[in-house]
């Protein structure tokens, strides 16, 4: 319906629906655009920045090269990446190939396999049996310790379960009366036809796996393995200047030396933001598409 055709009612409805998303906007954009506006300011004016700004007292690229080359944050990017993405492909791959057995009639046991699923959601274990467990399994200081964890989780795999259900029966039979066996079925339907479920649970797991950093600090005990988000607790606790720009440059006068502390702070923080912010716009579009698109076509 038009705006034009809407009652005053209706247009007070939209007006107000439209402030409250715009006013969330700002609410989440603006301490993003701050953090940047600090980063990129001038390390002297860094210090007489007061207040929520937007906008860089100067421009500077000072913070961006300290921390970029130092080299515990950029292990910790690679770290980071290599643990999110294994974590994530298993995670995806595990949960698809157990949604799909557990959402088939005639699996023997169905009930009470999808009971002990919800069992895990009711009773987790705790970290100290957690511990031990990986170290009786030789995980400890392991990036396996990390991957691992929860490499199929109970909530996403239910999501894929009924997912799978939703799926017409009638084109299953349809694909089994045309010769493709179970495998052919699961890859070259059902797939297709999950892209949107399997796009939603993706950007679970990587958002989950990329933000982990309490399992990370407890089991990893080498600093080489630590991922970037261990880096940055580290940094901001102990906001320990040298530990970034070095102990030659923090005693010289060079321009790393004059490097505001909130301004370091403001970057890293932002380094542990950024990715997710731009993979989300790459799965958005799997999220409006219709999950039935594929199998109603022709």
């Amino acid at each position: 319906m038009a705006l034009s055709r809407k009652t005053p009612l209706e247009r007070i409805e939209y007006a107000i629906i439209v402030s409250t998303l715009l006013l969330l906007v700002v609410v989440t954009v603006q301490p993003i655009l701050n953090l940047l506006a600090i980063s990129l300011s001038e390390p002297g004016k860094v210090p007489g920045m007061s207040g929520l700004r937007i906008v860089p007292d100067g421009l500077s690229f000072e913070v961006w090269s300290v921390l970029l080359q130092h080299p515990n944050v950029q292990r910790g990017i690679f770290n980071s990446i290599f643990i999110t993405a294994v974590s994530t492909v298993i995670g995806v791959v595990g949960t698809a190939l157990m949604a799909w057995g557990l959402s088939r009639p005639g699996l023997p046991g169905r009930k009470a396999l999808f009971i002990l699923v919800l069992v895990t959601i009711v009773f987790e274990p705790g970290i100290i049996p957690d511990y031990f467990v990986n170290k009786r399994l030789g995980l400890l200081d392991s990036y396996w310790s990390v991957i691992l964890f929860k490499a199929v989780n109970a909530w996403y795999l239910i999501i894929l379960i009924r997912f799978f259900e939703e799926i017409p029966k009638e084109l299953l039979e349809a694909a089994e009366l045309d010769g493709a066996n179970p495998f052919q079925v699961f890859w070259h339907l059902v797939l297709p036809l999950a892209k949107p479920a399997l796009a939603t649970i993706s950007l679970f797991y990587l958002v989950f796996h990329w933000n982990e950093f309490f399992r990370a600090m407890i089991y990893l005990n080498d600093q080489e393995k630590w991922p970037l988000q261990v880096v940055l607790r580290q940094f901001v606790i102990d906001g320990d200047k040298v530990a970034i720009v070095g102990a030659n440059n923090a005693s010289n006068n060079t321009g790393a030396s004059q490097i505001n502390l909130r301004a370091l702070k403001a970057g890293m923080i932002l380094l542990t933001i950024v990715p997710i912010l731009a993979i989300y716009p790459l799965i958005l579009k799997f999220f409006t598409k219709g999950t039935m698109s594929g199998a109603l076509k022709g």
